[in-house]
């Protein structure tokens, strides 16, 4: 049994870490608030943005020459995995979650012969891919410095993707992500970005027809890169969501699991105080006998 001076210093280091895990709650819920409203914000200009090349991909007359990114290499032998995860920790599953869905995509794409390669956005996300597939990583992202995602992180990781897929290093890429529901719900997803997957695209083809100035596939050269770099901002403006929400849930269980631990120890420590007294009022009464 751990002695009295044993078992004050527990509860006392039990509930330093209580203030704490209950300010990182705190914290984490002010970020949230504004995490949310940007993410729901973003996703609309971006659904948007998909549904305006959706019908500017429609008009094109010479589909063989449409732009490489909206119809791709024609192979879909190499796959660029973007896995997007947190520069920092204690934020419950948010980060294996993303990897789980990761994982299971590689070996899916692994199993058909087929090969992978993979950019890490986030600290956290290499250190788990590394032990496994280290050799596939071919570049690692962190944007600790930055404390909001931001459309300028997005873009310099837009462009780095665009390069690659120009020099032929890849044939198809996906982003992983988390999308934020709410506080506790947070669904990982796989985003196909290279070439765009027109079938699978979020919101409604329009049935009106439009005339353009310049014509679809000049406007489409300069739209597909902007739009690359838009959804990643999407997937980087659900994480930060994701993220603090995820942290968020996590220190107030933490904190609840601490109140709970000091009240098993302040009756550890009550009950071994009491034994402690009680065994000296029977040694002096014992001494008192023999008298």
């Amino acid at each position: 049994m751990a002695s009295l001076d044993d078992l004050k210093k527990r509860i006392a280091s039990v509930k330093s870490t209580q203030k704490i895990t209950k300010a990182m709650k705190m914290v984490a819920a002010a970020k949230l608030r504004r995490a949310q409203e940007s993410a729901e914000k973003g996703r609309p200009y971006s659904e948007k943005m998909n549904n305006v090349i959706l019908n500017l991909s429609s008009g094109i007359s010479d589909k063989e020459n449409a732009p490489k990114l909206l119809s791709g290499s024609g192979n879909d032998k190499v796959h660029l995995c973007v896995v997007m995860t947190s520069d920092r920790g204690l934020c419950g599953g948010f980060n294996s979650n993303i990897i789980k869905k990761a994982k299971s995509y590689f070996s899916k794409i692994l199993s058909e012969d087929k090969v992978i390669k993979i950019i890490t956005v986030g600290s956290k996300g290499n250190d788990q891919l590394k032990r496994t597939y280290g050799d596939k990583i071919i570049e690692n992202i962190s944007f600790k410095e930055s404390k909001n995602a931001n459309y300028f992180d997005a873009e310099k990781v837009g462009k780095m993707v665009i390069k690659k897929f120009e020099a032929e290093e890849f044939d198809v890429c996906t982003i992983f992500f988390n999308q934020f529901k709410n506080v506790i719900t947070q669904i990982p997803q796989a985003q196909q970005i290279i070439p765009l997957n027109v079938e699978n695209s979020e919101g409604d083809k329009s049935e009106d027809s439009y005339e353009f100035e310049p014509d679809e596939d000049e406007i489409l050269s300069n739209l597909l890169p902007k739009n690359i770099s838009t959804q990643i901002f999407k997937a980087m403006l659900e994480n930060s969501a994701s993220e603090q929400g995820s942290r968020m849930s996590a220190m107030d269980n933490a904190t609840r699991n601490a109140g709970e631990m000091v009240d098993k120890l302040t009756i550890e420590y009550n009950r071994s105080r009491q034994a402690a007294i009680t065994k000296e009022l029977i040694e002096i009464i014992s001494g008192a006998e023999s008298l």
